[in-house]
């Protein structure tokens, strides 16, 4: 093979090496696959439950069935890109078309229709959510596949800039550096969509999140742009005179190989198992460390979210020292151990008494995944030489499509399953979204008040306010009645929160607007007072979902370590490899010229 191929590869003692602007280029491609497909995972299972009241179950239905159209849609698109031929590659259109249809979808997402006129069109709480669900369903098909059209070409495009075993988890780890990056970002979305700029006075963080999506978006465009001028394709010369394949060959070639067959089921046992802790480890610190208060909740997941980030930064100079001494295969292993350890640690450190001992867990899960992670694509590229060896072709499209619809599989699955669980653990979310309701409407009083004190005109009828908030506060308490009627295991627990609500209920019939302003301001303080303990789960519920956000991933990392110590695709095979692909090329060339 050519040391220099379009600018990309240059000598360096034998290897591959990936030059610095490449790398970045390349790297920063990470943005979608690592953060936006975790986004909106997570915060459209964690916002449609408590902020649009939503059921858990369907929610988790509905983030399986867009993984579901990924079995179909992943493969498709690798075999379409490694059988492309266009002036500007097999790869790079794809990256510049996907990634602006991710920027378009990902907005489509948070605007779920609402209001009086949309909520007319159904007679009933079930339709207008069956709605809701259905157009959630269908944005998240729309963005996933975008997601399918940008990430597969990415992947594959990675596996042939480099040949070399060790840069491509270079490559790799570049990727898995900028997407950390932007992940620090992440959980602050949801603290961001909390803050008042975005949700307004009397929304909730899903109101906010369509603001802030269309900032994501801003940012994710003129990427788009980039990595198409800027990235190169070093193979494309080669691959351009190869011949195309049918669909079915190509798929059942990459089923047949049995390292690849190892590979991919210890990512997709891995994956399946530790994103129960996606889901369920953003309800644990709103609901069991800070009883129900999603600000203060917020503020954590976005301190743990950095400290994440953080974390997946530094761990990528780790990798790339370890990972050369001990070998690919025995790096993974570390990083299982690593994340079981962290989820052991976790019987300690979720204490609602020092909140902040989160970051331990966070710490020892991020490094455990970056390794796992960048590692598994970068394994991946080697299977392909292996195969490129055996029947000279080129076929990382499909290898890596196969691969990442494992993982996204996973994910799907375990987003079903936590989804189910919290029905199971008998999470309620009516109760939280009713006393958002209820809190929106204090602070719509608040607003009013401040006005009033300022000398500002009304801008609303202050005894039709406190109307909406009576009638708003009766809502919850005839649920929780019907609550604990229903629940007699956690009876005291919803008579505690019946006790508070008629206190609250009390307050705001003995308020009138022509009290002194004084007097009244503190009758809202005191009901305001009252509201954060409400969306206080059961006592059983917070100990089941810690139960299972604890004990099931480490039940599926048995399986990975088992799978892994069966991969038999070694550094020093990989290297001879890499030599006789690159003699048996020379050999064409010069048959070619003479």
């Amino acid at each position: 093979m050519d040391q220099e191929e379009e600018g990309v590869l240059k000598p360096n003692n034998n290897n591959d090496r990936v030059r610095f602007s490449q790398l970045a280029a390349y790297g920063s491609g990470g943005i979608i696959p690592i953060a936006l497909f975790n986004v909106a995972g997570i915060l459209v299972g964690l916002m449609g439950n408590i902020s649009l009241g939503l059921s858990a179950f369907w929610l988790g239905v509905i983030l399986i069935i867009p993984r579901l159209w990924d079995a179909v849609s992943d493969p498709i698109i690798g075999h379409l890109s490694d059988n492309t031929r266009t002036r500007w590659g097999r790869r790079r259109p794809y990256l510049l078309i996907g990634g602006i249809l991710v920027a378009a979808f990902f907005v489509l997402i948070w605007w779920v229709p609402k209001g009086d006129l949309i909520r007319s069109w159904f007679p009933t709480d079930a339709g207008f959510q069956a709605f809701q669900l259905v157009y959630i369903l269908v944005s998240l098909l729309l963005f996933f596949t975008a997601c399918t059209i940008f990430e597969i070409p990415h992947g594959a495009l990675g596996m042939e800039m480099t040949s070399d075993y060790h840069e491509r988890t270079r490559l790799f780890s570049a990727k898995s550096f900028v997407g950390n990056l932007f992940a620090m970002s992440t959980p602050w979305l949801f603290a961001l969509a909390n803050m008042e700029v975005f949700r307004g006075v009397g929304g909730n963080e899903a109101d906010g999140m369509r603001y802030v999506s269309i900032l994501v978006a801003a940012i994710l465009i003129p990427l788009s742009f980039w990595w198409f001028f800027s990235l190169r394709e070093p193979g494309f010369k080669r691959v351009v005179k190869q011949e195309k394949t049918p669909f079915w060959k190509d798929m059942k070639h990459v089923a047949q190989n049995r390292n690849f067959i190892l590979l991919t089921l210890t990512i997709f046992t891995l994956a399946m198992g530790f994103n129960f802790v996606n889901l369920l480890g953003s309800y644990i610190p709103i609901f069991y460390v800070f009883g129900g208060d999603k600000v203060a909740g917020a503020y954590l997941l976005g301190i743990n979210g950095t400290v994440w980030a953080i974390t997946g930064l530094l761990a990528v100079f780790p990798l790339n020292i370890i990972s050369p001494k001990i070998g690919k295969r025995n790096t993974l292993v570390v990083a299982i151990s690593l994340m079981v350890l962290a989820q052991f640690s976790k019987i300690v450190c979720y204490n609602p008494n020092y909140p902040y001992l989160i970051i331990i867990p966070t710490i020892l899960l991020s490094v455990g995944m970056l390794f796992f992670f960048t590692l598994g694509a970068s394994m991946v590229g080697d299977i392909c030489d292996e195969d490129d060896l055996k029947t000279g072709h080129r076929t990382e499209g499909s290898f890596y499509s196969i691969f990442w619809w494992f993982i996204k599989l996973g994910t799907a699955l375990a987003s079903f399953v936590a989804g189910s669980l919290i029905v199971l653990t008998l999470f309620d979310q009516t109760q939280v979204t009713r006393v958002d309701a209820l809190e929106g409407s204090i602070r719509e009083i608040h607003a009013e008040l401040q006005a009033w004190k300022e000398g500002k005109p009304a801008t609303a009828n202050m005894e039709d306010l406190l109307n909406k908030a009576r009638n708003r506060a009766s809502e919850l308490r005839v649920h929780l009645e019907a609550r604990a009627e229903k629940n007699p295991k956690s009876q005291e627990h919803y008579l505690t929160l019946l006790e508070n609500v008629k206190i609250a209920e009390d307050y705001l019939t003995n308020l009138d607007s022509s009290l002194d302003p004084e007097v009244f301001e503190r009758g809202i303080r005191a009901v305001d007072a009252l509201i954060v303990p409400l969306k206080l789960q059961s006592p059983l519920t917070l100990l089941r979902m810690r139960i299972i956000e604890i004990g099931l991933p480490i039940f599926l990392s048995i399986f990975s370590i088992f799978f892994i110590m069966k991969y038999a695709l070694t550094e020093e095979r990989s290297h001879e490899i890499k030599e006789l692909i690159t003699i048996r090329n020379r050999a064409r060339d010069l048959e070619e010229e003479g």
